[in-house]
């Protein structure tokens, strides 16, 4: 990040020719810097409350020319002096990656304040004002999670209209049902009833539409699997396919979308999960009336819509999935495709819409999308979320940055 020039840059900020002054406190100039921005304005003055909240401090060269390094007169107050439940007022005000990364450059105070994980808690729970997360955990990223659910709402505030839509039309001849997103967004692919993966290159979006769709996946002359392609999932470059023809791919995107591997069932692979340690596997049981038909895991929650339209939040307990929590989230028919992450939650069906939640217990849905077909699976990465339907196109939504 590129810091505003201080004083010292520029030579004409010196008044005399004395011998440059040793370099001050931090402390003492942050102190200096926000006692004056919170004092008492003189008469006929403004108060000066603009700069602490619209261009926060990012180094302790920008804070304040040295005169005003000797720290604020006798009985102005300091805003290190404010007891913290205000401090933390006053930078609810700020975007959270900036409380996250710069304050903590200002002083030693400030940066105490954001590194303790009570200040994000107190923070996520004030803006979702719901019980967060669903999971308890004794190590949850409070910071991260913050830092997404602010984001995550105001990108779909006012019904998400600052979105740019993209159809993508052209590369299946038959319902595309899963989809999934690699490297932060860059690409993606799809699995489809025409029984091929394909590959897109998503930075061409309105950029190169004709070089979008890269290749489909695979050496056989017709499709990448036998059966219907029913879901996709990565871990890092690594990516695997569930089938319909009961098997299970491997696909490694660092050698060109080579195959390393194959995992044969004896069901229709209807969802998966790609961990370091474990690769979890949905499969069709015609003997249950209930089955999931997508998931979404991250450690140690799985969120899971079933073909009933419920949504159900299991805890990976020492290796054993226990059921938390069963959710109605408005979805009148099956559940098709769900992402969830520390703070978002987007879940798709066949009754054509797709859902933006924020993942709290209960979910809130913050935007709804209707599509004229059916909506068979959903990922976010990135800027990017992109929707498999059944009327042979990808739906891509790109985000705010």
């Amino acid at each position: 990040m590129e810091l505003p020039p201080g004083p010292r840059d520029d030579p004409r900020a010196w008044d005399d020719d004395s011998e440059p002054e040793p370099d001050p406190d931090p402390d003492a100039q942050a102190e200096a810097y926000v006692a004056r921005v919170l004092s008492p304005p003189k008469a006929g003055q403004a108060p000066l409350r603009a700069p602490l909240l619209s261009a926060p401090v990012a180094s302790p060269g920008a804070l304040e020319p040295r005169a005003a390094s000797k720290g604020p007169p006798v009985g102005v107050p300091g805003l290190l002096s404010l007891p913290p439940e205000l401090l933390l007022e006053i930078c609810a005000y700020l975007d959270a990656r900036l409380v996250l990364h710069v304050l903590p450059r200002v002083c030693h105070a400030l940066r105490d304040l954001v590194r303790d994980h009570v200040t994000w808690r107190l923070r996520a729970q004030r803006r979702v004002r719901a019980p967060y997360p669903v999971v308890e955990e004794e190590d949850f990223d409070w910071p991260t999670a913050c830092i997404e659910l602010e984001q995550h709402l105001s990108r779909w505030a006012e019904d998400g209209r600052w979105t740019e839509y993209f159809c993508l039309a052209d590369g299946h001849f038959a319902s595309i049902d899963s989809v999934l997103l690699l490297q932060g967004g860059a690409l993606c692919l799809s699995g489809s009833r025409d029984r091929n993966v394909n590959l897109w290159d998503m930075r061409q979006l309105g950029v190169e539409p004709s070089q979008v769709l890269v290749k489909a996946l695979g050496t056989e002359k017709n499709s990448t699997h036998k059966g219907w392609v029913w879901s996709l999932a990565a871990l890092d470059h690594r990516v695997c396919s569930g089938s319909w023809d009961s098997t299970v791919k491997l696909w490694d995107m660092a050698a060109d979308g080579q195959q390393f591997g194959e995992i044969k069932g004896k069901a229709a692979v209807l969802c998966l999960s790609y961990r370091p340690d474990i690769l979890v596997t949905g499969t069709y049981d015609k003997k249950l009336d209930s089955y999931l038909l997508c998931m979404s895991y991250r450690e140690p929650q799985l969120w899971a819509g079933d073909n009933q339209g419920l949504l159900h939040v299991f805890a990976n307990d020492s290796g054993r999935f226990q059921l938390v929590r069963s959710f109605d989230v408005g979805h009148r028919s099956q559940i098709t495709g769900i992402k969830h992450s520390l703070g978002t939650l987007y879940t798709t069906s066949t009754d054509k819409t797709i859902r933006v939640h924020v993942p709290t217990d209960p979910p809130r849905t913050i935007c709804m999308r209707s599509h004229n077909n059916v909506l068979n699976g959903i990922c976010a990465e990135g800027n990017l979320v992109v929707a498999a339907s059944g009327g042979l196109s990808l739906e891509v939504w790109r985000l705010q940055a």
